[in-house]
């Protein structure tokens, strides 16, 4: 019998290998990014539609537009960026799995350094971040009787969020990327 040994990598979109253990050391392009982010569902997909994290990163950094600046605006849309590697793992869940956590931060530490944005990020970020968590709620999940203790206080954006499908999710996060690096 043969024993499979796994490696602590995967197999990107470009070809390329990415490695969890080293991901300072791994080339990492905005496109790959782009292309896994556009084709991750948030919420592990209990929303009324789909609805990517790309276009969720898009909207964050919109949401920084009306009052920070550009580099502020590029860590919004780059936020996530760590999920095309390892998943977009719900909250509570992620909670549940201190090890993932690890993982996460050395994921996200290697991608801001590679992209140039402050880690660990501005706190405008994360309340952009919260706007966003409370828009989504209203527009793209199923209605619910209980309040969210994170989202007190937190006003969602006036305009409703209307999902769009991973191509357009794709090139919306790349014409936001290429404006914000102008």
């Amino acid at each position: 019998m043969t024993t499979l040994i796994m490696q602590p990598n995967i197999l990107t979109c470009s070809g390329r290998y990415f490695d969890f253990l080293t991901p300072e050391e791994c080339s990492v392009g905005i496109e790959e990014i782009a292309h896994a982010l556009s084709h991750i569902c948030r919420f592990g997909g209990h929303v009324r539609e789909f609805y990517s994290v790309a276009q969720h990163s898009v909207l964050v950094s919109q949401v920084l537009c009306l009052s920070d600046s550009q580099s502020r605006q590029k860590a919004g849309l780059m936020h996530d960026a760590a999920e095309a590697f390892i998943g977009d793992i719900t909250s509570p869940l992620k909670q549940l799995l201190p090890e993932y956590k690890v993982i996460e931060k050395r994921v996200e530490s290697a991608i801001f350094s590679a992209f140039g944005i402050p880690y660990p990020l501005p706190c405008g970020v994360k309340h952009a971040d919260l706007v966003l968590l409370a828009t989504e709620q209203r527009d793209l999940m199923p209605a619910h009787d209980d309040e969210w203790a994170l989202l007190r206080g937190v006003e969602p954006l006036p305009a409703q969020i209307v999902p769009l499908n991973s191509k357009q999710a794709f090139t919306a996060f790349m014409q936001r990327y290429e404006e914000l690096c102008a």
